[in-house]
């Protein structure tokens, strides 16, 4: 038995936060359901060599023929989406794996007569309401305890409730403070059932009124000195807002919702749906749509809705969407239609439909790196993507080798340029390269001065081309490489030496030849690139610019763009190319700028880490920390008088 499974993801593929995963049989049938703190690292271990696993393991995962995972913020979300899927898809493998006792509710008995909260695994008490599920039973007793002390109501049970109705003498749980009913002897039967009212109100709806009417009554109580009266309603609001901070995934029982995210780029957008009844997450679907030119936000929320509600799909009464679409009433209509009752779109801006909103948001962000990422891997694909760039840019042969460059800068201050390299259509990280740059006019003279550099590298001889500009300082990778032409040499190797290059050792940064120069930008940036390129005297580079806009390829002395077919798999792979160099570049840039802030307040006698930070925090840069006076800089605190000169002196020479 081979030990691949054709199904495994790649492991960068994997997210590495908190979720739930399914694995999936030929038929769609949902084989098991599992929960992780860390998914990437729990799903490695079904991918170990089979003959390591245990048997029902090994079965399952033969069995499967696909894996997907949802992402949540938390462990405990990830424990009770876990266990709503459980039940909603009763998959064989996890029977086993099951809490054998189930999980835990929170009940209400409202058909007692003194009703009492307690904590159960059974589903078959007549009349009483149930709250959770739970996914420990820890979870529960710390609720009901919050819960006890905004609404205190009964929790002994049956036994010592009439033994105490009967003596007139309270249960125990009562004399210990841990029962608030009838049996206690401090409330009738009346006023316990109007307490126990408003603890299964909250419970239900968990609405933040009663909590701003609590407060009200704090104040009122607090103004007119009552401050026993203030300070148990100030507890009772604490109680309450933990209870509504315990989880963002599952609503209240009420909420009937289809909530849509959508995480998009120029060429797609992914979509996940959570698809919640009664207050859990009763379904998750994610797919991706390939956008067309210039598609608005609002275009896009048609197109999903109408994919969305095809066949037997019925949109229920609330739809949660990133955004109001421009013609969201005419949508409404049109969704109402298929419901046959009133449909109404909202876009979540705060409380737990944002939070829930954020998840799957994330989720729609990890779909949409993962299409991407197996889209650019399959070699089908590749392959098509390659010989469909060589037609449009008319060159001799594919291009097995293709070298990205992007420029970044901070208001035209720290500019750095990136290089990345794709072979056969896949990233070549070994072979990234970064640069700075000291001084620059604007952005095309950064990339001209960066590409007259690594094209010296392709020189037989090693020399730097006599146009090069003098002065200044180019680093590759933190290393310096001079921009001055080099000195006479007796030999190949010293001219590089002179020239910056640093002999063999250093030509290994670039010791292979693109076919394929690529540049960020239009005609402007084009035209920079192709000036080094002649200037060089390298041959057999074909050079174009993609400008980000319209996605368009720019060739060298062309006044039309190369309309790459949109949604084709030779614009993705130069879209994903210049995404990688800008993002490499940006990257850079960032890690450059905050290393030279602490550099330049690090040399500062007397001044560590902790005060670097605290100054950073109140000025929030050093350019405002520079213009500030010493008076205003001894104000902080740990900055005495003598620091603070220290720092205005250095920072003004």
């Amino acid at each position: 038995m081979s030990d691949a499974l054709s199904y495994r993801p790649k492991p960068g593929e994997i997210p590495t936060e908190p979720g739930v995963y399914r694995f999936r049989d030929a038929s769609r049938r949902v084989l098991y359901v599992g929960k992780a703190k860390n998914l990437r690292a729990r799903l490695s271990n079904y991918f170990a060599p089979l003959s390591s696993l245990h048997e029902r393991t090994r079965r399952m995962v033969t069995t499967a023929t696909s894996v997907e995972w949802t992402t949540v913020g938390t462990e405990v979300e990830a424990l009770q989406l876990e266990w709503t899927w459980i039940n909603e898809f009763d998959p064989p493998f996890n029977v086993q794996f099951k809490d054998d006792k189930s999980y835990p509710y929170l009940a209400v008995t409202l058909a007692d007569e003194a009703p009492r909260a307690l904590v159960t695994r059974t589903t078959g008490i007549k009349g009483a309401r149930y709250f959770g599920p739970y996914p420990k039973v820890w979870a529960v007793h710390e609720t009901i305890d919050l819960m006890l002390k905004a609404f205190p109501i009964r929790t002994c049970n049956n036994a010592n409730y009439k033994r105490a109705m009967q003596s007139g003498k309270p249960c125990f749980a009562g004399q210990i403070g841990r029962c608030f009913g009838p049996c206690s002897g401090t409330v009738s039967i009346e006023e316990h059932r109007t307490i126990v009212n408003g603890f299964v109100s909250f419970m239900g709806s968990q609405d933040r009124k009663l909590i701003n009417s609590l407060t009200a009554q704090m104040k009122e109580a607090s103004l007119a000195q009552d401050y026993e009266l203030a300070a148990r309603r100030r507890d009772q609001v604490k109680a309450l807002d933990a209870v509504l901070e315990k989880s963002a995934v599952v609503l209240r029982d009420n909420v009937d919702i289809d909530l849509f995210a959508i995480e998009q780029d120029e060429l797609a957008a992914a979509v996940q749906l959570f698809i919640v009844r009664r207050g859990r997450i009763r379904g998750v679907r994610g797919w991706v749509v390939d956008k067309e030119l210039d598609l608005s936000m609002s275009e896009l929320i048609d197109s999903i809705m109408q994919t969305a509600y095809t066949g037997d799909a019925r949109p229920p009464r609330e739809i949660v969407v990133p955004e109001l679409p421009d013609d969201a009433d005419a949508l409404e209509g049109w969704l109402g239609g298929i419901a046959d009752r009133k449909v109404r779109l909202v876009a979540a801006q705060r409380g737990e439909k944002a939070a829930l909103l954020a998840t799957a948001t994330q989720n729609a962000k990890q779909a949409l790196m993962l299409y991407k990422t197996r889209r650019s891997s399959d070699f089908v694909a590749r392959s098509k993507a390659l010989e469909d760039l060589q037609e449009a840019l008319g060159m001799e042969s594919a291009p097995l080798r293709m070298e990205c460059y992007d420029v970044s800068h901070l208001g035209g201050t720290n500019i750095v340029a990136s290089m990345v390299v794709f072979e056969d259509g896949l990233p070549r990280k070994d072979e990234y390269r970064r640069f700075g740059v000291p001084e620059s006019t604007d952005d095309t003279d950064s990339l001209y001065r960066v590409l007259t550099r690594r094209l010296a590298y392709l020189v037989p001889d090693g020399s730097t081309p006599e146009a090069l500009p003098t002065g200044g300082v180019i680093t590759v990778d933190g290393e310096a490489a001079g921009l001055t032409p080099p000195a006479e040499a007796a030999s190949p190797d010293e001219a590089e030496d002179a020239a910056g290059n640093g002999g063999a050792a250093k030509r290994k940064k670039f010791r292979y030849q693109p076919n394929l120069l690529i540049v960020d930008g239009g005609q402007p940036q084009v035209a920079a690139a192709a000036r080094a390129l002649r200037e060089s005297g390298v041959e057999g580079i074909t050079l174009c610019g993609i400008a980000k806009r319209l996605e368009e390829i720019w060739l060298p002395d062309s006044d039309y763009p190369v309309i790459l077919p949109r949604n084709s798999d030779a614009l993705f792979l130069i879209q994903r190319i210049r995404d990688e160099a800008h993002r490499f570049a940006i990257t850079h840039q960032r890690a450059r700028r905050k290393r030279d802030i602490n550099t330049i307040l690090g040399e500062i006698p007397g001044l560590g880490p902790a005060r670097i930070k605290v100054l950073l925090a109140h000025f929030g840069s050093v350019a405002k920390l520079r213009e500030a006076s010493v008076d205003s800089i001894a104000e902080i605190r740990g900055i005495g008088p003598a620091l603070a000169a220290g720092i205005h002196r250095h920072l003004r020479a």
